[in-house]
């Protein structure tokens, strides 16, 4: 099922769901993972490999996701995860 005719994504924060293109895609950093901890960074391609959370460009949005766990439970990470360059993202794209 379609919003607007392209795929439809849930964002983790506030649970609405909505089509991709108006979803921001997080995702684990490659690099952190192989150096023993966990860091989610913002995949503006939305390509990359793996597992992807999907959030509104909101920091409400952000906000409840950090706080209710969502983004370490749909990436399936430690709830320790590192999002700083996640909320510096969205800091600097956002209003």
């Amino acid at each position: 099922m379609s919003l607007s005719g392209g795929p439809v994504r849930t964002c983790v924060g506030c649970r609405v769901r909505t089509s991709r293109s108006s979803l921001v895609r997080l995702v684990t950093d490659p690099a952190s993972t192989e150096a023993g901890m966990v860091s989610v960074v913002v995949d503006p391609s939305t390509s990359a490999l793996g597992r992807g959370a999907w959030v509104h460009p909101h920091p409400d949005c952000l906000d409840r996701a950090i706080t209710r766990r969502a983004i370490a439970r749909a990436l399936r990470v430690p709830v320790s995860a590192e999002y700083s360059r996640v909320v510096e993202w969205f800091d600097q794209n956002t209003a």
